[in-house]
């Protein structure tokens, strides 16, 4: 019985804990992506989307990790031939530096893109790897509702045959639980 006990103090204890220190939700929302470098001329910027999943965990009073993993649609539109468009499963992982406390952030960090579908490796050999920096901002309207605007620029070429990469502009909504 004295056992029960602890096991459900220790239980509540761990949930209060957590939920001031982890917030978990999911996010959606609209890319503008285009593509950028050497050999992008001719391109056009696409508009597409994202979808996923954050967990935020508080690291400071102003400071806290939030790594991501979406599913995001990407590439662009060109005349000489159909758009392109890369399919990435992304893993942003972002320090987010509240400039107000718990309201508005200022979000950076790396993500790394793993490539799950694209319309031009008959033509192009793709990379299954694309790694790149982001930076915006983030709004929490309330306890449960944010929203964030980003940059996604790009570092690695999305081909082997082309020097190109990813550039994405992206607008989200979100719900913590």
């Amino acid at each position: 019985m004295k056992k029960s006990i602890l096991l459900i103090v220790i239980f509540f204890a761990f949930n209060s804990l957590n939920a001031q220190f982890l917030k978990f939700g999911i996010k959606a929302g609209a890319n503008f992506a285009n593509l950028t470098g050497t050999d992008a001329d001719g391109f056009d910027g696409l508009t597409s989307f994202h979808f996923g999943g954050v967990i935020e965990i508080k690291a400071l009073q102003n400071l806290s990790i939030q790594p991501e993993i979406l599913y995001s649609s990407q590439g662009a539109k060109s005349d000489a031939f159909d758009d392109i468009k890369f399919d990435y499963v992304t893993v942003p992982v972002l320090a987010k530096f509240y400039l107000i406390t718990d309201k508005l952030s200022l979000d950076v960090g790396p993500q790394f893109a793993f490539l799950v579908n694209d319309n031009v490796s008959n033509t192009f050999e793709t990379k299954s790897f694309d790694f790149a920096a982001c930076g915006g901002l983030g709004v929490n309207f309330s306890k449960n509702i944010f929203a964030q605007a980003r940059y996604v620029v790009g570092l690695t070429d999305t081909t082997k045959d082309a020097e190109v990469k990813n550039s994405v502009i992206q607008l989200s909504l979100g719900y913590r639980f």
